[in-house]
């Protein structure tokens, strides 16, 4: 697979950037306020999971980076306990509404929860580089590595979503 190309589109996301107050429902029930997050925690962002027997969207082939949430989800399902032994809480977050992603997480037995963006809320407060196809926006896949709901570090482009999971832990220290 080829590396994306950096198009500028996630360059702001810089160190210390704090999260806004913005409110996501979540599959695990309830909301997560972002700004209140604390401690350790990544923000993986990704565009869309198709389902089995579902079309992608209209070129979805041909559109770099689209690809790989589905791996990139099941990279970060693996290693879970990794992550959480370090003291690192991950979150994944699309633009799809919570129905379709608790579909998703429960398929694929995420032992963490999707954050549901479809209003827009996150994507306009930092705001978050995207896409279109077919009349729909969908977000640019990145990750957020978040200390105390302040950004620490922006992963921009994901251009291997199956190993990112793997990747990032290599790349993080133990908390607590």
């Amino acid at each position: 697979m080829a590396a994306l190309q950096d198009d500028g589109g996630a360059r702001h996301l810089v160190a210390g950037t704090p999260l806004p107050d913005v409110v996501l429902p979540s599959t695990r029930g309830g909301k997560v306020a972002l700004a209140q997050l604390s401690g350790l925690n990544v923000l993986y962002i990704y565009p869309w999971t198709g389902r089995p027997g579902m079309a992608d969207p209209p070129n979805w082939d041909d559109i770099p980076g689209a690809h790989g949430s589905t791996p990139q989800s099941q990279g970060f399902r693996d290693l879970h306990s990794d992550y959480a032994a370090r003291g690192i809480g991950v979150y994944g977050i699309s633009a799809q509404d919570t129905a379709y992603q608790s579909e998703f997480a429960t398929r694929l037995d995420l032992p963490f929860p999707l954050l549901s963006d479809e209003a827009c809320g996150l994507q306009k407060a930092l705001p978050l580089p995207t896409f279109e196809t077919g009349g729909v926006t969908y977000l640019k896949r990145l990750t957020l590595v978040i200390e105390d709901a302040r950004i620490t570090r922006c992963v921009y482009p994901v251009s291997d979503p199956a190993a990112h999971a793997a990747q990032l832990l290599a790349t993080l220290p133990s908390i607590g």
